[in-house]
C-alpha cells in the first residue's frame, strides 16, 4: 500500500520543476533538522529560510513583475506546501510564510504598494514577514478584534495588542488588522502595512507551543504606532474582505501542509510495519495493523483530492468559502488521525522522542486550530450549503 502523490490534474513543466526542487530541499535540508528545531523550542531556523529564499522556494508565488517566480495559482502553492511539510510541518510552513503576507497585498494593495512591499521579498536575502490578526480575546472570530486605528494628521495611530503572531519579532514586514470603527464588526476592520522598527511597536517573549516550534510566536503591543495613509491596504473597512479572501487561500494551503505531514507519518509507519516483527511475522501481516494502514492511506488520498479541487475553484475565480473550509477540515483531521495511527503502529517506540511520529502528531494539531478551528470550519460549511 502506497499513496500515489500524483495530482489529479496535469502539471506544467514549471510545476514539475518546482515540485522536484521542493522534494530535494525537503529531504536534504528540512527533514534532517526537524528534531533539532523541535528540541530547541523557540529558535527560528533562519538559515533554512535563507537557503530556501536563495533558490527561489520562498518567492515562487510572487508575480514575475515584482521579481518573483510568477506561479501565483493556489494549486501550485498546494503542491509546494505538501512537499515541504512532508519534510517537517513547522519548517515547511516557515519556508513559505511570505506567501501568507503577500496574499492580502495582492487582494487589496495598489500597484505602488505591491511594488514597494513585494519586490523586497524576492531573491536571496528576503526578509521574513508576518500577518497580525489574532488577539487575546479574538481568535477565529476575526471581526471581534479590538485593536484600534485612529485617524491623525497624515495617517493613523494604532493601539492594542495581538497574540500568537507567527514570526513576530523575527519578521521585518507586517500586515496588521485593526478597527477604524469600533462600533462595527467586520465593516470596521482595516488592514495596514508596517515595519518592525515602527516607533511604539514592541514584542513579548516567545510563546511556549505544543508543536511547529520552527515558527516562533509572540505577542505584539501597539502604543500609538503611526502608520502613514499610504500604508493602509484598501479603503477603511475593507480589511475584513481582504482577510476572508486570504483565509480561503491560506486554509487550502494549510490543508496541503496537513496532507504532507500525514504522508510523512504514513510512510514512516508503513516502513516500520514491514520490518518490525511480532509473533514471528512482520506486523503488517497482522490484520489490525494492515487495516489501520489502509485507512491512513485512504484518508490521505481523499484529503489531497479535496485540497486540489478547492485550489482549482479559487484559481478559476469561484466562490471558495465552503470548499476551502471543507478542504482544511478534512485534511487537518485526517492528518491528526494519521499521525495518531502512526504512533499507535509504532507502539512504545511511537511514544518515544527517538522517533519523529510523536513530534508530527503534535505538529499537525495546529492545523485543526489555526486559520479557524474545526468547529469554525463546520460553521462556515453549514452557512455555505447549496
Amino acid at each position: 500500500m502506497t499513496t500515489t502523490n500524483i495530482p489529479a490534474w496535469p502539471l506544467t513543466d514549471e510545476q514539475q520543476q518546482i515540485i522536484k526542487l521542493c522534494k530535494e530541499f525537503a529531504a536534504k535540508e528540512i527533514r534532517p533538522r526537524g528534531r533539532e528545531v523541535d528540541e530547541a523550542d523557540v529558535v527560528t531556523p533562519v538559515d533554512i529560510f535563507e537557503k530556501a529564499a536563495a533558490i527561489g522556494i520562498g518567492d515562487f508565488m510572487i508575480p514575475e513583475e515584482f521579481g518573483g517566480g510568477g506561479m501565483t495559482d493556489v494549486f501550485t502553492q498546494c503542491l509546494v506546501q505538501e512537499e515541504l511539510c512532508w519534510g517537517d510541518p513547522g519548517i515547511g510552513n516557515l519556508v513559505c510564510s511570505n506567501g501568507f503576507f503577500s496574499d492580502p497585498i495582492m487582494v487589496l494593495g495598489t500597484e505602488e504598494q505591491k511594488k514597494r512591499w513585494l519586490t523586497p521579498l524576492t531573491g536571496p536575502g528576503a526578509p521574513m514577514t508576518s500577518l497580525a490578526t489574532t488577539e487575546p480575546g479574538s481568535g477565529s472570530d476575526a471581526a471581534s478584534i479590538v485593536t484600534s486605528a485612529t485617524r491623525v494628521e497624515g495617517g493613523y495611530h494604532i493601539n492594542g495588542q495581538k497574540a500568537w503572531i507567527s514570526n513576530a519579532g523575527a519578521a521585518e514586514f507586517y500586515v496588521v488588522f485593526a478597527k477604524t470603527d469600533r462600533t462595527k464588526r467586520s465593516a470596521g476592520v482595516t488592514a495596514f502595512l508596517l515595519k518592525k522598527d515602527a516607533p511604539g511597536l514592541t514584542f513579548g517573549e516567545p510563546m511556549k507551543k505544543m508543536g511547529q516550534r520552527a515558527i516562533v510566536c509572540r505577542e505584539m503591543f501597539f502604543d500609538n504606532v503611526f502608520v502613514p495613509e499610504c500604508d493602509r491596504l484598501g479603503a477603511e473597512g475593507q480589511g475584513f474582505y481582504g482577510l476572508m479572501g486570504t483565509f480561503d487561500i491560506s486554509r487550502v494551503v494549510l490543508g496541503a501542509a496537513a496532507v504532507g505531514a500525514a504522508r510523512a507519518a504514513y510512510e514512516y509507519a508503513l516502513d516500520y510495519a514491514k520490518t518490525r516483527r511480532q509473533f514471528g511475522v512482520p506486523i503488517i501481516e497482522h490484520q489490525a495493523v494492515a487495516f489501520r494502514l489502509a485507512e491512513m492511506a485512504t484518508r490521505i488520498e481523499s484529503s489531497r483530492l479535496l485540497v486540489h479541487h478547492a485550489a482549482r475553484v479559487i484559481d478559476a475565480g469561484g466562490d471558495a468559502r465552503g470548499i476551502a473550509a471543507m478542504a482544511k477540515l478534512t485534511a487537518s483531521e485526517a492528518a491528526m488521525f494519521v499521525t495518531h495511527a502512526a504512533v499507535q503502529t509504532l507502539g512504545g517506540w511511537g511514544y518515544s522522542r527517538e522517533y519523529p511520529v510523536e513530534q508530527w502528531m503534535r505538529d499537525v494539531k495546529l492545523e485543526e486550530i489555526e486559520e479557524g478551528t474545526s468547529d469554525i470550519m463546520k460553521l462556515v460549511i453549514s452557512r455555505n450549503l447549496g
